[in-house]
């Protein structure tokens, strides 16, 4: 059905959540995205790093590099006057940082080049959209809750309306994201999103418990993006 998951997956992810709104008025929204950002800006500031080296590195060792390209010019090495030794320090530049761009459209690299506290800032940062557009002040008592998983940066986000926030600690959540992840390192993501509900269900019961006149507000299948 989607790229990680198949619709009996789905469905598994659906039932856990049907179960777990029997107890509780809250409201859970599962979203499982393959990245949470492309980094194209993470990529050209490892290929500017990468020319911007290599340009001042020929530039203040000239008589160790210029030996190293005589091979261009059949095995001699030129005279260079001013103008031209500069052309070749930008040209050496630019083939750089072209070649840093190109080696990060392999994206085991890409991603591995992201520094961690980048990904997790923008794990959190598209949770909180996803949030904002498919839960937040859209239940009548404010009670959603957002389980959200970003495959590439192998991260997960709980994120809460305002009353849940009040109430339930952010280690709470920690908790229920621990239990998620061990299923999902071993690469059952669909028990692993299983658990994380339960988990939160069962929070939210004790908080938010079911009133007798409770309407399912939000959808409970996955939303895979």
């Amino acid at each position: 059905m989607g790229k990680y998951l198949s619709a009996e997956a789905h469905d598994t992810v659906t039932a856990a959540v049907a179960e777990a709104e029997l107890h509780t008025s809250g409201e859970i929204v599962t979203v499982l995205a393959d990245r949470s950002d492309g980094y194209t800006d993470i990529a050209l500031w490892w290929a500017i790093a990468a020319a911007f080296t290599a340009m001042s590195l020929l530039a203040a060792l000239p008589d160790v590099f210029l030996p190293e390209l005589a091979w261009l010019w059949g095995g001699w090495v030129p005279e260079w006057t001013l103008g031209e030794f500069a052309a070749l320090i930008i040209g050496f530049g630019l083939m750089k940082f072209v070649g840093v761009l190109l080696f990060q459209l392999w994206q085991p690299l890409k991603f591995w080049l992201v520094p961690p506290p980048v990904k997790t800032a923008r794990v959190h940062d598209r949770a909180v959209a996803h949030f904002r557009v498919g839960a937040e002040r859209r239940t009548h008592g404010r009670t959603g809750v957002l389980l959200y998983l970003s495959m590439r940066e192998h991260r997960a986000e709980i994120v809460a309306d305002e009353p849940i926030a009040a109430l339930v600690p952010a280690e709470v959540w920690g908790e229920a994201m621990a239990d998620m992840l061990v299923e999902i390192k071993q690469g059952r993501i669909a028990e692993g999103l299983a658990a994380g509900i339960r988990d939160v269900g069962a929070v939210l019961s004790e908080h938010f418990p079911r009133s007798e006149d409770d309407q399912n507000e939000l959808p409970d299948r996955l939303i895979e993006v």
